[in-house]
């Protein structure tokens, strides 16, 4: 493997739990005299921090108004690596890293089963309101979020999360959520398991009826110019109503009006924020994730959605103050993680960048080990950038799995784009680089779900034959929006570094509630208009 000093042995987990250097978790204050009606998480899919000075032109509504109105944290990071969707809505209200909360990814090599599991599959539910198939649920979540303890605090509170994705709905909200609803995108229903009731509410139920998706049928979508002139289409949709219409819509920005129109039904359906106790609605726009993975973040397409995600945002906004007040809503805006350039847009620049195929690096890594240990199947499984190799092969040949994890990221090392190449050994020993890049990693690989090795490409590089994608730990994944707006917030600009996990002890000191179990942030006092702390 690669030199490098090996300086982080024997530190305490809890001096390695952030990116910059926070203290541990910070005990919550007392909740103000009169606490907020409705706590709103909103998460943007996909979205890089620098869409808000760089579309800022566009925006007229909601963006705008948390830009001016909230407290604006210019430099928050995500402190865990991969940047992917399940473990970015994971960490929001646990403010857990994985290898706490045990969301190592959208999936991972189960051991047991042989085979690879996704964040939320659970066979133990069926699904809600598209017909008979297995459900999906919070078990594999480990720990609690801020709704969660919440709920524990207050059992009146009501906790609703809404998403195209499952995995972003199921783990922004937590294991105690009354419910979570995704998108089916072969019948254009919202969807649920039976992991929060036997049956879908009433209300979600009638919206589904109204076949509120078709409202699109043959729509163009077409762009948002300057001034809110009418741009260039941009795409246009299938006339007939199916799972290819459905697919399509979820790639554009209609899909989040959609989302909305959720949103408000559920408000108004679940009575949030007008019960006399503290609910929480969770919203997260998925539509922005699938639209930059096709186009990249340079795009059109990226700026249009992002222009009507703002829109969208202000409708939710208009919303709630007509149901709730937004003078007794705290409205909080982040993202899961950011997005790469288009390798090709990068050469075009001249710019570092480029595709890897998956299948050289496994090549790279089976040649390695067959060289140093014989022929054999050496790799059981891989997921995204973890590699697990066959641990009964290992043992049935009297090897050391230390020194086969070595082999096996040398394997790596040896492709040229490959940055570094972690071993499970050297990960759960904690001897790694004195760097961010490297405490990423750290805090999040977890023992029983982490692989063997870890793979590392050097930034802008990336597998895949089109389109761009995210996950690594450097700062155009990691580099986020993160704003906060309502009642108890003092509003204003912040530019020290901070990271995602600050959120959730934010909150509970807001809401005198218990800090989630794995909390690794601090609560961010400058955003508090209450200053101190003390016994709850």
């Amino acid at each position: 493997m690669k030199p490098w000093t090996l300086t982080l042995a024997g530190l305490t987990l809890a001096g390695l739990l952030s990116i910059s250097s926070l203290p541990e978790p910070a005990v919550a204050a007392p909740a103000p005299a009169e606490a907020p009606r409705l706590v709103v998480l909103v998460a943007v899919d996909q979205m890089r921090y620098d869409y808000l000075p760089r579309f800022a032109s566009g925006f007229t509504a909601g963006f705008r108004r948390l830009m001016q109105d909230g407290a604006v944290f210019t430099n928050a990071h995500l402190g865990h690596y991969p940047s992917v969707t399940a473990v970015g809505h994971s960490a929001m209200l646990t403010g857990a890293p994985p290898s706490i909360s045990g969301i190592v990814g959208n999936d991972w090599y189960d051991r047991a089963l042989r085979r690879n599991v996704t964040s939320v599959e659970d066979p133990g539910t069926q699904i809600l309101g598209a017909g008979a198939a297995t459900g999906s649920s919070p078990h594999r979540l480990r720990g609690s979020t801020v709704a969660d303890e919440l709920k524990m605090a207050h059992p009146g509170s009501r906790v609703v999360s809404v998403s195209h994705k499952d995995r972003s709905a199921i783990l922004m909200a937590g294991r105690r959520a009354d419910l979570a609803l995704w998108w089916d995108t072969k019948t254009g229903a919202f969807v649920s398991s039976t992991w929060y009731a036997p049956e879908l509410p009433k209300w979600a139920s009638t919206f589904n009826a109204g076949r509120p998706a078709d409202a699109w049928l043959g729509r163009e979508w077409r762009a948002v110019g300057e001034g809110g002139q009418p741009g260039p289409v941009l795409g246009t949709l299938p006339a007939a109503p199916g799972p290819a219409y459905y697919g399509n819509l979820y790639s554009t920005a209609f899909g989040n009006e959609l989302l909305v129109s959720l949103a408000e039904a559920a408000l108004e359906g679940e009575k949030l924020g007008s019960r006399g106790t503290t609910d929480v609605l969770a919203l997260s726009f998925s539509c922005n994730d699938a639209v930059g993975h096709d186009k990249g973040p340079h795009s059109a397409e990226i700026r249009d959605i992002t222009v009507r995600t703002d829109l969208a945002l202000d409708r939710l906004l208009a919303a709630i103050d007509r149901r709730v007040g937004l003078a007794r809503t705290v409205v909080v805006l982040t993202a899961d993680h950011g997005v790469a350039p288009v390798p090709e847009q990068m050469t075009a620049w001249k710019m570092p960048g480029g595709r890897l195929s998956r299948t050289d690096l496994e090549k790279s890594v089976t040649a390695a080990l067959e060289r140093a240990f014989g022929p054999g199947a050496w790799l059981e499984g891989r997921a995204g950038s973890a590699l697990y190799l066959n641990q009964a092969l290992i043992a049935e040949r009297g090897l050391d799995p230390a020194t086969v994890e070595r082999r096996a990221a040398a394997g790596a090392e040896a492709v040229a784009p490959v940055w570094r190449a972690y071993t499970r050994t050297q990960l759960l020993e904690g001897r790694v680089p004195p760097d961010p890049w490297s405490r990423r990693v750290l805090l999040s690989f977890h023992r029983e779900r982490g692989g063997d090795v870890e793979v590392l490409f050097e930034p802008y590089w990336m597998s895949g034959t089109s389109g761009t994608t995210h996950g690594t730990p450097f700062s155009y994944d990691t580099h986020i929006p993160l704003m906060v707006m309502g009642p108890g917030i003092r509003p204003g600009h912040q530019d020290r570094p901070v990271v995602l996990n600050d959120l959730a002890p934010t909150l509970a000191t807001l809401l005198g509630v218990e800090t989630p179990s794995g909390a690794s942030g601090q609560a961010l006092p400058e955003l508090l208009e209450r200053g101190g702390s003390g016994p709850r």
